[in-house]
């Protein structure tokens, strides 16, 4: 497994709704709440085989009141 971040810029309002979205379609291990520029930080894991744009495009992007998105992929755990 690799896991990677997603950090989610959500529309006025709905950063709840995104992070109920998430959880319910378990598409991720944890998510959190955040202050700054982005309102939530996901954290997910993936198959080594598997595309994580693809994941991202067709999983995450598809979540009514997301407005952008900063992926970070991981190498290695400490």
């Amino acid at each position: 497994m690799k896991a990677f971040f997603v950090q989610i810029k959500c529309e006025l309002g709905k950063a709840y709704d995104v992070a109920t979205a998430i959880v319910d379609a378990e598409l991720a291990s944890e998510v959190y709440s955040t202050a700054g520029d982005y309102d939530l930080l996901v954290k997910i894991y993936l198959d080594r085989d598997d595309d994580i744009g693809r994941f991202i495009n067709e999983k995450v992007h598809a979540i009514p009141g997301i407005k952008d998105t900063y992926t970070i992929i991981t190498f290695r755990a400490f």
